[in-house]
């Protein structure tokens, strides 16, 4: 099955109580490609700038990303700095420079535009829409979003909204987008807005699955250690769709497949903070991803 990621391509320069790691691959769409596991061909659209390092390119093509729609530009790449505190939950935000990200303009290529799922990362929802627009009915999309545009762009949130499958918030987010303090009345009320299913990130107390039939509570896997948490929600989203599309599922599936989906994308998320950027995912293998799976079911099922 054939996935669509179109995200933000980027170094982030992470600052930790014991360390500091500057320029380092970063980005949404990174994290959510590698994050698929090979679980589907995933097909990259993103822009960079000519700083960015050919081997970073092709580390994201050497584990199975189509990278021939992110597109090379003059000018520095997007970029993100942050400091964590010592807690690893809390982070302050030091820098954010746009880049070539900021005229940003995703064509989705002829050959791409017949991608069976698509995953709409967190860029502003009128080119969300525009990408919408190019596709030829994908199987499902899901999409990422955030209070900026929540706060700034409703009319455009309103529209991409009323046309996608899962929409992916926390839970400051979906009580902001709906004005409900309950998130049982918000997942409710996002629901009519057009996504069948919502899924309720809440960090490191896991996520919250509203489907057509149902709830699941997913717990966080506890962690020895937490290095380095950036980008663990693209990680589980990658996880998300990826186990969606080797299961072959549609918007119509049954609730079955997008709980197993939960399941998977909380594990694939889990290896994230275990290293800096994406070296938790690289370390991912068939006997680790198994036993972290194994551990999930026993933290929920005596």
């Amino acid at each position: 099955m054939s996935i669509l990621v179109v995200g933000s391509v980027a170094y982030d320069t992470v600052e930790t109580p014991r360390e500091k790691r500057e320029r380092q691959l970063g980005g949404s769409a990174s994290f959510f490609a590698i994050a698929t596991l090979g679980r589907g061909d995933v097909r990259c659209l993103g822009v960079v700038g000519d700083d960015f390092r050919q081997e970073d390119l092709d580390l994201l093509a050497g584990r199975g990303a189509d990278i021939s729609g992110i597109e090379r530009k003059p000018g520095k790449s997007f970029h993100w700095s942050g400091r964590y505190h010592d807690d690893m939950i809390e982070r302050d935000t030091l820098a954010t420079e746009l880049g070539v990200f900021a005229d940003f303009q995703p064509e989705v290529p002829a050959a791409w535009k017949d991608s069976e799922y698509l995953f709409l990362a967190n860029i502003h929802p009128a080119l969300q829409s525009h990408v919408m627009d190019e596709m030829n009915g994908p199987r499902l999309v899901a999409l990422d979003t955030m209070n900026l545009w929540i706060e700034t762009t409703p009319a455009d949130l309103a529209k991409i909204l009323a046309l996608v499958d899962v929409l992916l918030v926390n839970d400051s987010e979906a009580r902001q987008l709906t004005g409900k303090r309950s998130l049982a009345h918000a997942a409710k009320a996002i629901q009519a807005m057009g996504p069948s299913r919502v899924i309720v990130k809440k960090g490191e107390h896991g996520a919250v699955y509203f489907g057509r039939d149902g709830v699941l509570s997913v717990p966080a896997i506890i962690l020895d250690d937490v290095i380095d948490p950036t980008g663990a929600g693209d990680c589980f989203a990658g996880g998300f769709v990826g186990s969606l599309s080797e299961a072959g599922a549609t918007r119509d599936s049954d609730d079955a497949v997008f709980r197993q989906a939960m399941l998977d994308g909380t594990v694939t998320a889990s290896f994230c903070p275990e290293g800096f950027n994406v070296e938790g995912l690289l370390q991912i293998d068939d006997a680790a991803y198994a036993a972290r799976l194994a551990t999930l079911r026993g933290m929920m099922v005596p």
